[in-house]
């Protein structure tokens, strides 16, 4: 969510909007300085009296055409605000069981069919996440990253934060269950790690899957990948699908949010639990048809619909419609 309110943020700001981004300080960074950041203690909980009083009175101070909330906590403290200067919308980025905290905004963005289908607004728009093409050159070499690319064949990637949600443990044990060729390569880093690290070793696989830790160039890797996994119980919109996908790397998931919409149907496993990722493994990683040549189709959608520039013209055409203001120069 963070990374797509600064992707969003500055690519509004470069088609000519003013931008004021309310976040707390650690994020500063993450925006250029054609965004105007402003800090407030979101540390505290939605119903903080103190957290409220701030943003009421820095909503009012700017006055902004379009009051736009990243997930459930924001969107409970902007209509909290009564905010009355311009529209206001939120983002919803997972599935919840409840969506009551968007109810009161304007319009309401969801980032899979599966999360537009559960909201119950009136005024509501699919937007898929979007990221920048692919570099090239230099930043596209495989000597490139911070953690070396081993050299066997065939490669398979999965990468994130090491959280339960991401189920990490199950994608080793499938791995081992089906016990394809070539190597299996986790890249990040979090609290799971320890326990992943233990789990390779007690399954006597350190030589075939590998945690090396955090990966900044992720592009170098998908290049050369024979396919990405993704083994999580659930996702908002997997941004792991949107970098493999435009990487032109095939993509491999349970079936999470928004996974079905760009992937054939016999690249999703049944379910989450172990015997079904194991299925998908063995039944792709030794068929004779190429990834590459099944998820052809897929590539080229989404290098129409999953880039940061069509996130962003989808955006702005939302707030325009909410808004009935010309094209630029709003806030």
């Amino acid at each position: 969510m963070e990374k797509h309110t600064a992707d969003l943020s500055v690519a509004l700001a470069e088609r000519g909007h003013r931008i004021h981004v309310l976040a707390h300080s650690c994020y500063r960074n993450q925006f250029s300085a054609d965004v105007t950041f402003h800090p407030l203690p979101f540390q505290f909980g939605r119903r903080n009296p103190w957290l409220q009083l701030r943003l009421k009175r820095l909503l009012t101070s700017i006055r902004a055409d379009i009051a736009h909330a990243q997930g459930n906590k924001a969107a409970s403290l902007l209509s909290a605000a009564r905010y009355s200067s311009g529209a206001t919308v939120g983002t919803v980025h997972g599935t919840k069981t409840s969506h009551k905290a968007f109810n009161e905004l304007d319009g309401v963005i969801g980032v899979s069919r599966e999360i537009l289908d559960s909201i119950k607004h009136h005024n509501k728009q699919l937007v898929y996440n979007g990221l920048s093409r692919p570099p090239t050159g230099e930043n596209n070499n495989t000597n490139d990253t911070i953690i070396p690319i081993p050299a066997d064949r065939p490669l398979l990637l999965a990468a994130g934060r090491m959280e339960p949600v991401k189920q990490f443990d199950r994608l080793i044990k499938a791995w081992a269950d089906a016990s394809p060729p070539g190597q299996l390569v986790i890249l990040g880093d979090g609290r799971e790690r320890p326990s992943l690290l233990a789990l390779v070793k007690e399954l006597d696989m350190e030589e075939r899957v590998l945690l090396p830790g955090y990966e900044t160039n992720m592009y170098p890797w998908l290049k050369v990948a024979s396919a990405c996994v993704i083994s999580s119980s659930r996702e908002g919109f997997p941004y792991v699908m949107v970098e493999s996908l435009l990487a032109r790397c095939p993509v491999l998931s349970t079936p999470v949010s928004g996974v079905s919409d760009f992937l054939p149907a016999s690249c999703l496993a049944d379910s989450d639990r172990i015997g079904d990722l194991s299925n998908l493994l063995t039944t792709h990683l030794n068929s004779s048809v190429p990834l590459r040549e099944l998820q052809a189709n897929s590539f080229t959608r989404a290098a129409e619909t999953l880039t940061l520039n069509a996130m962003t013209e989808k955006t702005e055409q939302f707030y325009l419609k909410l808004t009935d203001a010309p094209s630029s120069g709003h806030e």
